[in-house]
């Protein structure tokens, strides 16, 4: 963390709480040119996947299947 964050930080504990939430909101808030620029990106990510399913690189496995293959994961990570 950066000397100047970690001032904003100290600052915006100053404020109360209402203030905070609004702080919080308009810095997780992003321009119109930076909304276009994700939209894009994820149009791109969703196209590859699709050509990816539709050329049978990859196959799609059910919502129940994804679920018992995450649980496998995290119990073997347990171990």
């Amino acid at each position: 963390m950066t000397p100047r964050l970690a001032d904003y930080i100290a600052e915006g504990k100053t404020l109360s709480a209402d203030e905070r939430e609004i702080a919080a909101l308009a810095l997780q808030q992003i321009g119109h040119a930076e909304q276009a620029d994700a939209d894009a990106a994820w149009d791109d990510e969703i196209d590859r996947r699709a050509g990816e399913i539709m050329s049978g690189e990859v196959e799609p496995v059910d919502g129940e299947e994804t679920r018992r293959m995450a649980r496998a994961l995290l119990a073997a990570r347990r171990q």
